[in-house]
């Protein structure tokens, strides 16, 4: 069964750093295309990163030059560095992966910005 397994999350001052990590499985990592989405209080879900499986990257206009997607074959792993972090980005942020038809999530991971 495909399972995504997110940890990094935690609270920092505006300004800051955090990395997230996301450890798949159950999928062919190699062929998959990987996805950060954040979710606000009372807010949807929006997609803020993305990398496809050869490793090419985008964002949401609002991340760019502040979040960096990445990931490692070997380990099976999509990253989401945030450097200069904001209040406004505090979210619960989840894995994502399209995967031969379905979409699949980790559980979410907690980021807090305080100002």
């Amino acid at each position: 069964q495909v399972r995504l397994v997110e940890s990094g999350g935690g609270l920092v001052q505006a300004g800051g750093s955090l990395r997230l990590s996301c450890v798949a499985s159950g999928i062919n990592f190699k062929i998959a295309p990987m996805a950060w989405y954040r979710q606000a209080l009372g807010s949807q879900r929006d997609m803020v990163a993305h990398i496809t499986a050869g490793g090419i990257t985008n964002y949401t206009d609002s991340v760019k030059g502040r979040f960096t997607i990445s990931r490692s074959w070997p380990k099976n792993t999509v990253y989401l560095q945030m450097d200069y972090l904001k209040p406004e980005d505090t979210a619960v942020y989840y894995c994502n992966t399209n995967y031969y038809g379905r979409s699949w999530w980790g559980q979410g991971a907690q980021v807090t910005v305080s100002s």
